[in-house]
């Protein structure tokens, strides 16, 4: 059986329509002659509106930085430092736009200084690093991997904020594995 359609004379899509922009002495004038009327509002108004039209600039956020025990490695410094280690290693993924890894930050310090002599910590830096990001499959912030002779230790990941006390459950957890094997 052969279905045949006849051409019809009412098309059933809409017409196109041409969008042009203003010329751009339209929106030049409308761009500088703008000035906004704070009269109306408080001295506590004027600076929340200043503020949410000139947000700081990106560079300007706190980046999490390392401090005593805590060490910052990069892709080139990442093999020596993790994978030929000597004694094991946690590292932990971060990001400075990461609330959470800040969050952490404190008690990742704590937990460096009070096991300095059993193991290293170190941070790697989500945005800087993409190559370790995708070869660890690191999908969320903060990532704690514990690596040890140059592998990472089967079911070490951790992923999300952590207290003190349950990091250090889970550091002793995985201490206690290693020295077992």
């Amino acid at each position: 059986m052969r279905i045949a359609f006849a051409p019809t004379s009412s098309n059933p899509l809409p017409p196109v329509r041409a969008v042009t922009s203003p010329p751009a002495s339209i929106i030049h004038n409308a761009l500088t002659s703008y000035s906004p009327s704070y009269s109306k509002f408080s001295f506590r108004n004027k600076v929340s509106l200043r503020s949410r039209r000139n947000p700081p600039p990106p560079s300007s956020v706190t980046p999490i930085k390392c401090a005593g025990a805590v060490r910052e490695v990069d892709e080139n410094l990442f093999p020596n430092v993790v994978l030929k280690s000597e004694i094991p290693v946690l590292v932990e993924f971060v990001a400075t736009w990461c609330g959470p890894c800040r969050l952490i930050a404190p008690a990742i310090q704590s937990l460096a200084q009070e096991y300095e002599e059993k193991l290293t910590v170190v941070k790697v830096d989500h945005d800087s690093n993409p190559r370790l990001i995708e070869k660890y499959k690191v999908y969320g912030l903060p990532m704690l991997i514990l690596f040890q002779n140059g592998q990472e230790v089967p079911g070490s990941r951790r992923e999300g904020a952590i207290t003190k006390a349950k990091l250090k459950e889970y550091v002793d957890k995985l201490l206690e594995s290693l020295s077992t094997v």
